[in-house]
């Protein structure tokens, strides 16, 4: 409904230019208020949508750099398990090699027929022939079968398949029969009839001393002590609930619809996952510390390389990072080039409305001079 008020032309014309002025000065106001010339879908929609699909996207990679760094942390701390570890094996190692250096005061005994094989045939003249070999304590006995003969292979298990036999039977590099006993103490060679002579093996029956090496007892000791921080040190290589050195599994999400990921296989990094037997016999038989040495020397191999393929799911990993959090600028930097506004040039718009109004006021207040000086006449 009309005001009834009737403005001049000039004065209307001014004052709709003063309420434009006003209504741009009130947008430049909230641009300078909240920094984004896109405040709602209103102002552009096309800019709005586009740039809040863009922030968006950049929040779900942001909340993904996350899980990425708890994956460069959990890689990072097998690697220092495997670090770690790797000096453990290389002081079992040193522990080993001293054990070699001692001279085993084990008994030993050597026959003095060379030449023989594992299938080389020993022929009896009666079946009564026997030879026994006793550890101190249990006695491993073979009886022979007369005119068939056996070979060297069977009379050794006969001697090595006794229950609770301390004493290994083995052939030298030459082929002669050799008896040791394994935990340092002495051998007894017995039998009937002088069997050993009969049997063919050059073995003598008498008793060989033997003596525990207490040198070799104790590293034997300080190496399954080491075996011990070994199982315990892998099992306290986790970060955040994931150990990738005591079997766990780690798979990383690099991108938002979960179609680029990294699975990363854990292992089993205990003494027992590494194939580190503890020290047999307490390292009285020179067979038992190059075993072992074995084991360990096969363990560091297996530690390096781990070790090179961790590290190269740890570059992968934080070559990714880098590119999330590279693109997750990018992004948000695209999503504000759309909506926020320049400052500077708003602020200049809002020096120009404010003149522009300065005038608009003026001009207004000329063009209704023209009614004013009707007042004249009743003065």
């Amino acid at each position: 409904m009309s005001s009834g008020i009737t403005l001049t032309a000039g004065v209307r014309q001014n004052l709709l230019s003063l309420q434009n002025t006003a209504d741009l000065m009130a947008q430049t106001q909230n641009r300078l208020a909240t920094g984004k010339k896109v405040n709602t879908a209103l102002d552009n929609p096309i800019s709005f949508f586009t740039s809040q699909s863009l922030s968006d996207r950049a929040s779900d990679l942001n909340s993904l750099l996350d899980s990425i760094s708890n994956a460069t942390q959990t890689l990072q701390a097998a690697n220092n398990g495997l670090t770690s570890l790797t000096k453990l094996v290389q002081s079992a190692q040193a522990i080993a090699q001293q054990a070699q250096q001692s001279t085993s005061t084990s008994a030993k005994v050597t026959g003095s027929v060379a030449g023989l094989t594992g299938a080389s045939v020993i022929t009896f003249s009666a079946n009564t022939d026997t030879l026994t070999v006793n550890d101190g304590t249990t006695t491993a006995t073979y009886t022979a079968v007369a005119g068939a003969g056996d070979t060297v292979t069977n009379i050794m298990n006969q001697i090595n398949n006794t229950a609770g036999i301390k004493i290994q039977a083995s052939l030298t590099s030459d082929g002669k029969l050799q008896l040791l006993n394994l935990e340092g103490g002495n051998i007894v060679i017995g039998g009937t009839s002088s069997a050993a002579e009969k049997l063919g093996l050059g073995l003598v029956a008498g008793t060989t001393t033997g003596t525990v090496n207490t040198t070799r007892t104790s590293l034997a000791s300080q190496y399954d002590s080491i075996r011990s921080q070994i199982d315990q040190l892998a099992t306290d290589s986790g970060y955040n609930g994931v150990n990738l050195l005591n079997g766990d599994n780690l798979s990383v999400v690099f991108n938002e619809r979960g179609t680029s990921t990294q699975s990363i296989t854990g292992v089993t990094f205990d003494s027992a996952g590494l194939s580190i037997a503890a020290a047999q016999n307490s390292f009285q038989s020179a067979g038992d510390v190059t075993a072992a040495l074995d084991d360990l020397t096969a363990a560091l191999g297996t530690l390096r390389s781990q070790a090179v393929s961790f590290g190269s799911s740890l570059s992968v990993v934080q070559t990714r990072q880098d590119f999330t959090k590279a693109m997750v600028n990018t992004l948000q930097s695209g999503a504000d080039n759309l909506v926020l506004a320049d400052t500077n040039q708003e602020g200049a718009n809002m020096l120009a409305l404010q003149t522009r109004q300065s005038l608009s006021t003026t001009a207004l207040s000329l063009a209704s001079q023209a009614s004013q000086s009707v007042l004249r006449l009743f003065q």
